[in-house]
């Protein structure tokens, strides 16, 4: 039986790929920072390693005797007080996580790579992997930072590292314990606090079908093709009509537009900036949800024999956990 390191296992997506793997029998060692909350971990019986995608030695030692990695942890915030910072945490911490790898001979790596690494098209398409953003193109430190992530990962599989990549769209789901921005969408929305919407569009994705397309990359993917794992294309008002439905709320119905939103944008920026809490409107975002961000992952349905459920069901099992947790009391 192999051992697989999984990085991020205690984190939204890692931990739903941490659970596809223990269900099919494997041995798991879940790599988790000490201050990372360990919610996602309780009663999973796995083995945890702690140490920090910055610090090398605790790589290494966490990679020790490991067959197989799934490198999932990453930055993912969508502001902060000095952005620099994201690009710098995703740069490094995935050049450190694959000199690991490599030093320990891993035979078989599954990258988390992001759609965020892609330019949506114009005309509201869908985007593949063809559609590739540049450093300069990319909307934000978490999107410049996950390019440039991504090509330190193609370097290394030019040197040889056996690496196959995914690209998750926008997972949503149970064990958001963050929660993620779009998490936040859900249970701001959820509680009646989101009255109207831009006009926008993403392509949601249950965080459980992105973890059995994990599985499916490293059995099935080829080395140095990237996957997106995708499952349906919806707009924001769509999102949250859905949202409305789910728990007997009524649906916004008031389309604002953004260029009036930027003050109050940056007031809430200036604010996260005194206070270090996120903010729930940033500039990024709003310059980011001038595009339909909607994708194809027709290659990995072709290729890898990948399949997503509907979003709403997504959409209910986060709702279902997220009131459960007590998030929307």
């Amino acid at each position: 039986m192999s051992r697989v390191l999984v990085t991020g296992a205690s984190g939204f997506v890692g931990s739903a790929v941490l659970r596809a793997l223990l269900a099919q029998g494997e041995e798991v060692r879940a790599l988790a920072r000490p201050s990372s909350p360990k919610t996602n971990l309780q009663g999973l019986g796995c083995e945890v390693a702690l140490g920090d995608l910055r610090d090398p030695a605790s790589l290494c030692r966490a990679m020790d005797g490991c067959d197989d990695l799934f490198h999932v942890a990453a930055d993912y915030r969508l502001w902060a007080r000095n952005p620099a910072e994201i690009i710098a945490n995703n740069r490094e911490g995935t050049r450190n996580v694959l000199e690991a790898a490599k030093q320990a001979g891993v035979r078989r790596i599954v990258y988390t790579s992001s759609v965020a690494t892609l330019k949506p098209h114009s005309d509201g398409g869908d985007a593949d992997e063809r559609d590739r953003a540049s450093f300069d193109t990319a909307i934000g430190a978490y999107k410049k930072s996950k390019v440039v992530a991504e090509r330190i990962v193609e370097d290394y599989v030019q040197q040889g590292l056996p690496i196959v990549l995914v690209s998750p769209s926008t997972p949503v789901g149970p064990r958001d314990v963050r929660p993620t921005p779009t998490g936040r969408i859900i249970v701001e929305a959820a509680r009646g606090r989101i009255p109207a919407f831009v006009d926008t569009g993403l392509n949601l994705v249950h965080v459980d079908d992105v973890a059995a397309g994990h599985l499916l990359a490293r059995a099935h993917g080829r080395i140095g093709e990237t996957y997106i794992l995708g499952g349906q294309n919806a707009t924001l008002r769509q999102m949250l009509a859905e949202i409305a439905r789910l728990t007997g709320k009524r649906a916004p119905a008031i389309r604002l537009p953004r260029l009036p939103l930027y003050p109050l944008a940056l007031m809430a920026e200036i604010a996260a900036g005194l206070s270090g809490k996120e903010p729930f409107v940033t500039r990024d975002a709003l310059a980011m949800s001038r595009h339909h961000m909607f994708f194809s992952s027709a290659k990995a349905t072709e290729q890898l024999g990948y399949r997503a459920r509907p979003y709403a069901e997504a959409l209910r099992d986060a709702l279902g956990w997220f009131e459960a947790e007590g998030y929307l009391s």
